[in-house]
């Protein structure tokens, strides 16, 4: 989809690899037609020659080392808060940070608020894995959560696929030890109950671990201490899966041989798997887009990670996603219990 002519507040303070490599990511995104406005250091950040690119001078970032609440609470000069507050006063239609993790969930709750009816918003990515995308979430937003939030993730999840990946009727299941609705922690089967009726997706029931890589749904859910360590767990397997059958293709002319004849195919998998593919996961349940990249990113990852916030902005994915809840009753607490 074409993500042209919106807006996007991209903080530019928090990239590791630096401000070349943030430059040029910035050049790649705004090569799609998006503006983008930049809250880092002018002097660093090189926009020669780039129609619809704007830098606003900020030099004080938040960093890992900083407790993201009163950080965000206190420097209203940061990047990541002065990128929000340009969301917030209309400036910009969606928000992108590569930094802090903590205060970009920070500030986007506090600037752009919870969309109505939504307990907690949640840290949604897009894993390419062979058949389709999944979406998993929580990533890492919520580490303790109740039964009713893992309920409102899959109606969060429902919508953005809806929205934004155009799944008609995306297929939603639930984390856990086993297939059976009974096996779980509590609000694993709380929620499953709670999801059994729903009509606006296909609930599948439960999906376990090994379900994930063979992507056994459109959208799964979990809380957010199990889904960070479950995505980064197989983005290091790939790795090292890939990377030892390169040794081993190494080891004599035979193996080379047949190394060569897969190189295409791994090199296919481990590109559809790296983080920079899918730019980073977007904070679902707020009224406006935000987006957490990966402070890793190279050049492809930061533009991809600003793509995705415009394209979630062009359709308005917020505001489809507060609809879908008011429509099924959701925020009164016909499926999602108040908290």
């Amino acid at each position: 989809m074409n993500s042209g002519g919106t807006t996007v507040a991209l903080d530019g303070l928090g990239v590791e690899n630096g401000f070349d490599v943030l430059s040029e990511g910035i050049r790649l995104a705004a090569a799609d037609g998006i503006r983008i406005r930049v809250f880092g250091p002018q002097a660093e950040i090189d926009t020669k020659g780039l129609e619809g690119v704007e830098v606003i001078d900020t030099t004080d970032q938040i960093t890992n080392e900083d407790d993201p609440v009163p950080s965000v609470r206190s420097r209203p000069d940061s990047s990541i808060v002065r990128a929000v507050a340009d969301v917030s006063a209309g400036n910009s239609e969606a928000v992108v940070s590569l930094g802090s993790t903590g205060a970009t969930m920070a500030a986007a709750t506090f600037g752009l608020k919870r969309s109505r009816g939504v307990k907690r918003p949640a840290l949604a990515a897009q894993v390419p894995l062979p058949g389709r995308t999944v979406l998993f979430l929580d990533v890492g937003a919520n580490l303790d959560v109740r039964a009713q939030h893992l309920v409102q993730f899959a109606w969060l999840g429902a919508a953005f696929s809806k929205s934004v990946m155009g799944i008609e009727n995306p297929e939603i299941g639930i984390l856990s030890v086993g297939e059976e609705a009974g096996k779980g922690k509590e609000e694993v089967v709380e929620a499953h109950q709670a999801l059994e009726g729903a009509s606006e997706f296909s609930f599948i029931g439960n999906v376990e671990g090994r379900d994930v890589p063979g992507a056994g749904a459109d959208v799964i859910v979990t809380d957010g201490f199990t889904g960070n360590i479950v995505l980064k767990a197989m983005e290091g397997t790939v790795k090292t899966v890939v990377g030892g059958i390169s040794d081993a293709a190494r080891k004599n002319p035979l193996s080379a041989a047949g190394g060569l004849m897969l190189k295409p195919a791994l090199g296919g998998l481990r590109r559809d798997l790296h983080p920079d593919t899918t730019g980073g996961a977007i904070l679902l349940g707020l009224r406006r887009t935000t987006v957490v990249g990966h402070g890793s990113s190279g050049p492809e990852g930061v533009a991809n990670a600003v793509r995705l916030a415009a394209r979630s902005a062009r359709v308005d994915a917020p505001g489809l996603t507060e609809e879908m809840l008011h429509r099924v009753g959701a925020n009164r607490g016909a499926v999602v219990p108040d908290v």
